[in-house]
Order: C-alpha cells, then structure tokens, then sequence
C-alpha cells in the first residue's frame, strides 16, 4: 500500500523510479503515514519489539538452513529498507520519529538479552540474541549521524555473518546429539573439541570482543550516539548507560550458553564413539564465515 501511494503521489503517470521518487517532496502529516506504514513492514521484518515475537518460534523450530537464511539475510533486509527508504524518502518523518527509534532500540537491547538468558531451547537463545543486537541498528539508524549509520550497516554485515555461523553450529550439533534443550546437554567439549572451538569463537564475536567486527560496529554506534547533535547530553548518557549494561548482559547468557554445552560430564559419560567431529567442508564453510568477522575491523580502518 505504501509503494503504490507514492508511486500514485503527485504525478501523472505512477513511477516506481527510485531516483524520481527520491526527490519527491510531501506534506509533513502524509509523509508521518508513508513512513509509519513502510516502518510497520519493516520492524515485522527487522524484527523490533513488539513486532519481533514470530522469530523465535521459527527459530526453534526451523531446520538449521532456513534458521541461516533468516538470520543473515533475510533479517537484514529490514534494516536496509529503514536505511534506504525511510530515511531517504521521508527524511522529515525520520528526525521526527527518530527519538522513538532510539527508546525503542535501547529497549529492544535490555529485554531481548533478559529474555533470551531464560531460554532453554539452544535455537531460541540464538534468536533472542539476534533480536537484541538488532537493537544497536536501530539505535545507529536513529542516531541521524553518518557515523551511527556507518555503524549500523557494519552490525547489519557483522551479525549476518555471526548468526549464520551460530545456527549452523547449532544445527550440526543437533545432527549428532539430537538435543536441543541446554539443561540435558554437557560435556561436548571432549568428544567433539572442533565444534567447541568455533562455538566459542562465534560466541565471542557475537558478545563483541575487541578485535572482533561486533566490537567496532557496536563502538562506531555507540561513538555515533555520543556525537549526534540531535539530542541532549543528559538522554545520551543515559541511552549509551542502557547500552552499556545491554552489553553486560550479552556476555552472561552467551557464556552460560557455552558452560551448559561444553562443559559438565552428562553426554561424555555415553560412548565417545556415538559423537564424530566437524568434518572438512563444516570446518572450511566457518573458517570462510569467520575470516570477514576477523577483517572487518580492517575495512573500517581502511575507510
């Protein structure tokens, strides 16, 4: 409905050229509609609270591919039609709304890391986990500056990759288990030492350690609120204060992830022989998605 409106908006002919319709001007109220309607689509899509409750039931119960596939990409897509058209169609609507996206986004970080702390579905965990870094892309999107914006895209790139990586690895370790729950599982680490070692390594890309593109894209967000002249010193203490304890939060849930899984004896007490370790294509497909993550920070030196 909101591409066939400004198709339809002050022309003879309906176009859906972008370039033409980037240079369309609207009355303020229409242009507030055309950019709750097309954020509507999106935050279903992205997803933001309270619109995100599809995704981690899908997540859990999704085989791990499709589980990818939503993760990195199709996720992403959300934030990327925030970026490229409500900020570039309805710019006035944007730094209207602009400080709802910032509540909204340090919100989201809070309670989907509150929330995915309580998950015993090792899937949901992962999924609550995207929906609350989903939260610094709309903080960075709100932030209404070229370094926030920055920010957002590298998150946007950076938890592609990591969440892609985290569902496989959680898939391949359900092919050889056959759990899904965090409270039976324990003691993987000893039989299947490989899966353990890029769990671990994905997990502390996803909790953002320095060195790592989660860190600085979750640095250049941060650093783009701070500098942002659109808002009031104290609202940016205490949003950046919000993220920062969001931050903590990410480390509590992701480690005990980790020690539920890895750690413990109750699967090493069955027959090792029942477990087999990632194979060569499973360990070429994650070194080749954990060689960007590695990187990034690179690109952005470079930039």
């Amino acid at each position: 409905m909101g591409v066939l409106a400004i198709s339809l908006y002050g022309s003879t002919e309906p176009t859906f050229n972008f370039e033409i319709l980037a240079n369309q001007c609207y009355p303020v109220a229409l242009e507030i509609i055309f950019y709750i309607g097309f954020f509507i689509a999106f935050a279903v899509k992205l997803p933001i609270i309270p619109l995100h409750t599809w995704l981690p039931d899908t997540h859990g119960e999704a085989h791990y591919s499709t589980c990818m596939l939503l993760a990195g990409i199709l996720l992403k897509m959300g934030a990327y039609g925030l970026v490229r058209i409500n900020m570039e169609l309805f710019p006035h609507a944007h730094s209207i709304f602009s400080p709802w996206l910032i509540i909204i986004g340090a919100t989201q970080i809070i309670y989907a890391a509150s929330t995915s702390l309580g998950q015993r579905n090792l899937k949901k965990r992962i999924a609550y986990s995207s929906v609350s870094h989903m939260g610094f892309i709309i903080i960075g999107i709100g932030s209404i500056t070229d370094m926030g914006l920055n920010g957002a895209l590298l998150q946007i790139i950076s938890h592609g990759f990591i969440g892609a990586a985290l569902f496989f690895l959680a898939g391949t370790t359900y092919d050889r288990i056959r759990l899904v729950y965090l409270d039976e599982m324990g003691g993987i680490a000893i039989p299947m030492p490989k899966i353990f070692t890029m769990f671990s390594s994905f997990s502390m890309a996803s909790l953002a350690l320095p060195g790592m593109s989660g860190f600085v894209a979750e640095l250049i967000v941060f650093f783009g609120l701070i500098t942002s002249q659109k808002y009031l010193l104290m609202t940016k203490a205490l949003i950046t204060f919000v993220m920062a304890i969001g931050m903590i939060l990410t480390p509590i849930y992701l480690l005990s992830m980790l020690r539920q899984m890895f750690y413990g004896y109750k699967i090493f007490n069955i027959s090792n022989s029942y477990f087999s370790d990632s194979g060569p294509r499973e360990l070429f497909l994650l070194i080749s998605i954990f060689l960007p993550i590695l990187g990034g920070k690179s690109v952005v030196g470079l930039d």
